[in-house]
């Protein structure tokens, strides 16, 4: 026993110290704890509101059209609440910057929720991507359901099917999000200076590569898409059939391909099955041709600072 107080009323004797003995605050004074009642919090959440908008907003900028707003919403107002709970302004963080993380957080919980595509959807939808362009290039437009359908070997319906689980998942790269301030969710929708340079260095190549082609594909190519000209006609002039003439574009598309990227991603370039046949020496002459057609500034020449071509196509 201390000063008449006994293990068993020690309890009560220290609360009515605590309650007696005003605090003080000094310089030297630990820090003010964070909210210990639910007005603070109250008050954190009210004042901060605006906050679960604007990352809401920036947020919708970045995914499909079909996210639920309100989902989004309420994600981020039960984060808000939370981090309301748990912030503590000892650790010298301001709250809007602790709570914009662990709203954050929450989107992309709530989006991770939403992005249910399994891996056999998105397989599919590589599928019909594939035929849809392979289709595109041998038909010279776009192939009808029933085309692709028959070309993937599956019903029209189930096609269809395939479409709608695609359309319905959500298509986010959620590494693209890092960590940092509100304004770090702002989607920069114009290029840097580095990507257009780079952008207008392609179209250089793909002049080149294209002045490079065979006479016969070029004539393809320039005939189709440059003068737009019907593939009837060409294959009228050239004395083939449309067929054939759909062959020779899809010829031209693959060396093109092929020759831009000997020059800017040589790793994209396929191997030929004999290393050391006509066709594989064939294709590298066309790639040395590319490369010896012109240099950065001629390269560059075919577009504005800008990115804009310099003069109308003709």
């Amino acid at each position: 026993m201390v000063d008449g107080v006994t293990p068993c009323n020690w309890g009560r004797v220290r609360q009515r110290r605590e309650r007696a003995i005003p605090v003080r605050l000094t310089a030297d004074s630990v820090v003010t704890p964070g909210p210990v009642n639910d007005r603070q919090v109250e008050d954190l959440v009210r004042e901060h509101l605006p906050l679960v908008g604007h990352l809401v907003r920036e947020m919708l900028g970045r995914v499909p059209a079909h996210v639920n707003r309100d989902d989004l919403t309420s994600a981020g107002l039960a984060a808000l609440a939370a981090a309301a709970k748990t912030y503590d302004p000892s650790r010298g963080t301001p709250f809007g910057s602790f709570a914009t993380v662990r709203i954050r957080g929450a989107l992309l919980d709530e989006l991770r929720g939403l992005d249910w595509a399994s891996r056999s959807v998105r397989h599919r939808a590589r599928k019909i991507e594939t035929a849809t362009a392979e289709l595109t290039a041998q038909l010279g437009r776009t192939p009808t359901d029933t085309e692709l359908a028959e070309t993937l070997g599956v019903a029209v319906a189930e096609l269809h099917s395939a479409a709608d689980d695609v359309q319905r998942a959500v298509v986010l790269s959620l590494q693209g999000f890092a960590a940092g301030t509100a304004e770090d969710l702002v989607p920069d929708r114009t290029q840097g200076p580095e990507e257009l340079l780079l952008h207008r260095e392609k179209i250089g190549y793909l002049h080149q590569a294209i002045s490079a082609l065979p006479e016969r594909l070029r004539a393809v190519v320039e005939s189709y898409f440059l003068d737009e000209r019907p593939m009837a006609v060409i294959a009228a002039e050239l004395g083939v059939t449309e067929s054939r003439v759909s062959q020779l574009r899809a010829e031209a598309l693959t060396l093109l391909r092929d020759g831009i990227n000997s020059q800017l991603d040589p790793d994209q370039v396929a191997g030929a099955d004999r290393p050391e046949g006509c066709v594989a020496r064939r294709r590298a002459a066309y790639y040395a041709d590319v490369a010896t057609r012109g240099d950065l500034r001629t390269r560059l020449s075919h577009t504005t600072p800008l990115g804009t071509p310099t003069r109308a196509a003709g």
